[in-house]
């Protein structure tokens, strides 16, 4: 069968910047895209397109890339590259050497049974990388390329710690399982990591986004979030047998690294839970699409989105913002620390330990030397 090839490029619809979605025409491709909530039919430009955005992007990436199709988007990545990236990179197409490379780590990567999201942003990674050194073969690149393509392609457009810490990842473990006599992965390092405070609501504020939801399943969906510590993935596949509501517990299987782990469920959200089975009865996944299947990311986002723009709140508050107060309520209610990393499925104890810097809790305990001044 051959290879569905999507390309996604920047546009301008009405002053507003959108994602055009080309293709060939294939009726297949074009039900897919119709369950993507954000896909609408640009006349202007006799495509589908969506608002742009990196969320936005990601999530699109995502959902073609459930049926295998490759997605070329380096125009959407490149729009605003500098000057002192190699010219033409972005429009190259891959070799077949290259193609082949990949397509046999990607099914090395399916077989260790890294994630899905890992599979698809290691390969778009690559496709980059080898785009950048077209002119070499894969087992002539040298150290030196990797520190050419890290300070010319990488720092030179000012990427964010995140993305080139993807790329970094992506290529060393690429290269750990392609012979190269010319390269050492060992002395590409990663870059230092922003020490960022996560934003965090107070309870009066999470209190105020819910009471802006007034569907059920919207409700529903944001409250487990919270009230669990739930990462938006690991809420989305939760199928209905992770519920025991006679034990007070929701088991989150197969959540980041692969964890299982139970959390405890109260009261309020019991209620809430049986209320929405009821009312929705879903078959197969707790939180369920318009056309079956898990319940759509984008679509949970523009759930919180729409509950914001009702209240007065200027924080940037994300999905993975009512896990952070989650946990920050539950330090500052006394909860010890240790329970707190096992609710929310943490390896590593230091990260548990970033919510005592915004805990208010521990804050106000912090006696101000200032106090004792008379001015």
């Amino acid at each position: 069968m051959e290879n569905i090839i999507i390309t996604l490029k920047p546009k301008y619809h009405n002053k507003d910047e959108q994602i055009l979605i080309c293709f060939d025409y294939n009726r297949e491709v074009i039900e897919h895209l119709k369950k993507f909530p954000l896909v609408k039919w640009n006349k202007q430009h006799s495509g589908y397109s969506i608002p742009f955005s990196k969320t936005n992007t990601n999530d699109l990436y995502k959902h073609l890339r459930l049926k295998n199709y490759i997605v070329d988007y380096n125009q959407i990545t490149n729009k605003t590259v500098s000057k002192t990236e190699k010219a033409n990179a972005n429009t190259l197409v891959l070799k077949d050497e290259y193609v082949l490379a990949i397509h046999n780590f990607v099914k090395w990567m399916q077989q260790k049974r890294y994630s899905l999201n890992t599979i698809n942003t290691y390969e778009s990674m690559l496709i980059i990388f080898f785009k950048y050194h077209h002119t070499k073969k894969i087992e002539l690149i040298t150290n030196e390329d990797l520190l050419d393509f890290n300070t010319n392609y990488i720092l030179a457009n000012n990427y964010s710690y995140t993305y080139q810490n993807q790329l970094v990842n992506a290529i060393k473990l690429f290269y750990k399982q392609t012979q190269n006599l010319h390269i050492d992965i060992e002395t590409l390092d990663r870059p230092k990591k922003a020490k960022r405070l996560p934003e965090v609501l107070s309870l009066d504020e999470v209190k105020l986004v819910f009471s802006r939801v007034t569907n059920l399943k919207h409700k529903t969906l944001l409250c487990l979030l919270y009230s669990c510590g739930l990462r938006i993935g690991e809420a989305l596949s939760l199928k209905l047998n992770a519920l025991d509501l006679n034990r007070k517990l929701l088991h989150v299987k197969a959540g980041k690294g692969k964890k299982d782990r139970y959390v405890p469920l109260s009261i309020v959200m019991i209620s809430l839970l049986q209320s929405y089975n009821k009312s929705f009865q879903p078959k197969e996944y707790l939180f369920e699409g318009q056309y079956g299947g898990p319940y759509s990311a984008v679509s949970a986002r523009q759930v919180l989105k729409r509950s914001l723009n009702h209240t007065k709140i200027k924080k940037h508050v994300t999905l993975h913002t009512l896990r952070h107060s989650y946990a920050t309520h539950l330090l500052e209610n006394g909860t010890d620390i240790r329970f707190i990393q096992e609710l929310l499925g943490h390896n590593n104890p230091k990260t548990t330990m970033i919510y005592t810097h915004v805990s208010t809790t521990s804050l106000e305990k912090i006696k101000n030397p200032f106090d004792d001044f008379e001015i």
